[in-house]
């Protein structure tokens, strides 16, 4: 803790030049300089002020789960660390080098659903309406520091055990605005909550986060399903306090998994990865070791749904050396009872929107 602190003092003057270069973006944003632009249907962003870990993916799905029966959805994101470039449609028969783990996560889960990704959200919308006119609401994942599009709803995450609210500017914090950018937001949503969640604490966190009379707070957790193999989701399995586990993750923060895990089986090993980071041949080497070392009768690989993504690209190798690599799913759920309130403000903007 010490050293962290250290740390962030160390990396405060670099991180008012940062704070100087978003102060200056905005400021044109403001001044009218640069422009945010609007489009004829409604369009919904979900993003953090954090550089990961608020988990913008299970709420983006759940977004998906609660309109794709009723209008037409599309999902925009950049794709991340992928390895082309340009506006691309999303097919399940891609790879995460290709689109992107989580683009890629969204559109086979939802095949149903268009997935696009674009770094230039502003041209890949025109080109969206273009090809499928009859989209009726498009989905913008990662999008807040978004300036460019002018967003009808803008949803924000901040972690519960890590809100901005404590965080400091990149570098010496994660950070991606000042901590003020949180009044561009419709809905603000503490995510990862503990499962069981004191009533009393809904107003210690409205006196931290101030949100203004336009924002709602709202208080989500994970729910996460039987692990299923990854090959084949036919193929489901229990947890049980007599499995040990070899976590395999890459994704910003992993101490939520952790703690769930660590209620259901009986030890775990934890072999982390940076965010959506490219397992490496020596990786999937050097997972297969650690899991052979292991010295115990019932035991499995756990991974997470965007690692499986990244994962598949060793596909040949993880069934020729049976290794027995589980998913576990998640889904995203709401404290207090208020999907219900939640589900009526994404109802009544959507019913509401005008061009």
């Amino acid at each position: 803790m010490l050293a962290r602190r250290l740390l962030q003092v160390l990396l405060f003057p670099f991180a008012l030049l940062y704070g100087a270069g978003v102060s200056i973006h905005q400021f044109f944003y403001k001044s009218g300089l640069l422009k945010s632009v609007s489009f004829s249907i409604p369009i919904i962003s979900i993003g953090n002020l954090s550089i990961g870990g608020a988990g913008k993916t299970p709420h983006v799905e759940y977004l998906i789960l609660l309109l794709k029966d009723y209008v037409n959805v599309a999902t925009l994101s950049r794709g991340y660390k992928r390895k082309t470039r340009g506006f691309q449609f999303v097919l399940p028969s891609n790879n995460a080098e290709e689109v992107g783990d989580e683009p890629l996560q969204y559109k086979r889960k939802f095949a149903d659903v268009l997935v696009t990704v674009s770094e230039s959200r502003v041209m890949a919308i025109p080109e969206i309406l273009k090809s499928y006119p009859e989209t009726q609401v498009v989905l913008l994942d990662d999008a807040f520091q978004h300036r460019a599009i002018e967003p009808g709803l803008s949803i924000l995450l901040t972690e519960y055990s890590h809100p901005f609210t404590r965080d400091y500017l990149l570098p010496s914090g994660r950070l991606r605005e000042w901590r003020s950018s949180y009044e561009r937001a419709d809905v603000i949503i503490v995510s990862k909550c503990p499962n069981y969640f004191e009533p009393y604490e809904q107003e210690k966190w409205h006196k931290e986060l101030q949100p203004f009379p336009h924002q709602k707070i709202f208080f989500s957790y994970y729910d996460y399903g039987a692990p299923y193999y990854i090959f084949n989701s036919a193929y489901r399995m229990v947890l049980r306090e007599s499995v040990d586990v070899l976590l395999v993750c890459a994704i910003a923060r992993s101490e939520y998994l952790l703690s769930y895990l660590k209620e259901q089986v009986n030890a775990i090993v934890l072999m982390e990865f940076e965010d959506h980071h490219y397992f490496t041949n020596h990786d999937i080497s050097t997972i297969r070791a650690t899991f052979e070392r292991m010295e115990s009768n019932q035991k499995i690989i756990i991974t997470t749904e965007k690692d499986a993504m990244r994962l598949d690209l060793h596909r040949s190798f993880l069934v020729e050396h049976r290794l027995p690599i589980y998913v576990l799913p998640v889904q995203v759920q709401f404290h207090f009872e208020q999907s219900a309130e939640f589900e009526e403000i994404i109802k009544q903007f959507l019913l509401n929107f005008r061009t």
